[in-house]
């Protein structure tokens, strides 16, 4: 009968294993296959997250590009509109230098504003309090000491 096929070839893909055992020879094939699959499962979701992050970084470059040349219209802008200023205490009867002078003294009235403004912000900053307790704790731990705080009996 050419058609029937006998049971150990329907498991084994009609293939006789080596060895002569049926179940050894289908168990080792999944598992080199799932492994095949898994392996190559895994390159292609490395690929896809190459190609996605390749992608997403060159939107972020071409926003960031936007942005920039935004900034340095920005830029331009204050400063047309600082000479605007000058000009417009200059055509009030102030000497053409002392309306610059004022504009000038201004901006670095500004900038020292934002100066003192930024050292605030900074001085408040605590660093990285809960990691810093995670870290000793965990450092303690490692150490077999007791952790700071922690209740426990008295070690002698």
């Amino acid at each position: 009968m050419k058609g029937a096929t006998s049971m150990s070839e329907t498991r084994s893909g009609g293939r006789e294993p080596a060895d002569g055992t049926t179940d050894d020879r289908s168990l080792r094939e999944l598992v080199s296959d799932v492994s095949g699959d898994l392996s190559q499962l895994v390159r292609l979701e490395m690929e896809l997250a190459r190609l996605e992050l390749a992608q997403e970084a060159q939107k972020v470059a071409r926003g960031t590009g936007l942005f920039v040349g935004a900034a340095l219209l920005g830029h331009l802008v204050l400063i047309l509109a600082s000479v605007t200023v000058a000009l417009g205490l200059y055509a009030l009867g102030l000497a053409p230098w002392l309306a610059f002078l004022i504009v000038t003294v201004v901006y670095v009235l500004l900038a020292a504003g934002l100066v003192l403004v930024g050292q605030r912000y900074f001085k408040r900053l605590q660093g990285m309090p809960r990691t810093n307790a995670t870290m000793t704790s965990s450092m303690a731990v490692l150490r077999r000491e007791r952790p700071a705080g922690s209740a426990g009996p008295a070690e002698s």
